[in-house]
């Protein structure tokens, strides 16, 4: 493992240092970029995203903590290399379990965001050994709130709304496809107003936007939170998209040892818009 330095200078310059790369029990090559020392913190990203992503946390929790951001299967910047496997949420539970095996940080204090808050959630369930403390922000996937009950769906208008995004995207319109999905999870003209960085990292994975739409997120229930046995810290943004805010409350409630933070001014992109709020809360869990 190679140490590097802080990111934020270069991520702003747009030139990223290369990835390190580790190979899996599965024989997946992750790449993945680290910063700091001490324990080890994992940052998980969500849709559209990759290790660029946690650029803020790195630079400012890497004076404490030793992290790892890597970009799961499909993702940039081995979009081609992952090609061959499958795209699914269980594909990239088993690939960060077996990231933190190969490189021997287990236990870690695991991050996830949006879809990556999905997988990061869980991981700790199937693999509670390798996750010393959980942080899920503005977490993925539905809810199932009674026994039996059908999983809490979308509205109709939205999943017209992503399949029309998706649509727009197989057909080489990346700009307006991901305008629909990115103000669909975030707020109307966010995509609009978003930082070059932003919109470059989003264009370099747009085409894992119809993929993931095939592949949906399972619900959360009672009995799956009830197996999270580590500290967890549950993130939302004051001006997060409701579905975000009724997860964490109902995982807030149905996880046994679940604190919460919400982000004051943020929506879904929280660790963004207000990356020290965001970072004072991991580190205070993790400390």
């Amino acid at each position: 493992m190679n140490a590097r330095a802080p990111l934020t200078t270069l991520a702003l310059a747009g030139a990223w240092p290369p990835p390190s790369f580790v190979s899996t029990a599965s024989g997946t090559p992750v790449p993945y970029v680290e910063a700091g020392s001490g324990e080890p913190m994992v940052f998980v990203h969500g849709s559209l995203c990759d290790y660029r992503y946690w650029d803020p946390q790195l630079a400012s929790l890497s004076k404490n903590f030793h992290c790892f951001a890597p970009s799961l299967g499909h993702y940039w910047p081995e979009t081609g290399a992952f090609g061959r496997g499958d795209f699914s949420w269980e594909a990239h539970v088993v690939e960060v379990a077996e990231f933190i095996d190969a490189l021997g940080l287990g236990p870690v204090h695991l991050v996830g965001h949006s879809r990556g808050g999905c997988v990061a959630f869980h991981l700790a369930r199937e693999y509670p050994h390798l996750v010393k403390t959980l942080t899920l922000a503005d977490p993925g996937g539905p809810l199932q709130t009674a026994p039996r009950a059908e999983a809490g769906n979308l509205p109709p208008g939205t999943h017209a709304l992503r399949a029309k995004a998706a649509e727009l995207i197989e057909q080489g319109e990346f700009d307006a496809g991901l305008n629909l999905f990115v103000d669909s999870v975030t707020m109307p003209g966010f995509w609009n107003k978003s930082s070059q960085s932003f919109r470059r990292m989003a264009l370099d994975n747009a085409l894992t936007l119809p993929k993931q739409l095939r592949d949906p997120l399972p619900a959360y229930t009672r009995e799956a939170a009830r197996e999270i046995q580590c500290r967890t810290l549950l993130i939302d943004g004051q001006k997060s998209p409701r579905m975000f805010r009724n997860t964490v409350e109902k995982l807030q409630e149905w996880i046994g040892r679940a604190e919460r933070q919400t982000i004051a001014g943020a929506s879904h992109g929280m660790n963004i818009a207000n990356p020290g709020a965001f970072n004072r809360a991991i580190a205070g869990l993790a400390g």
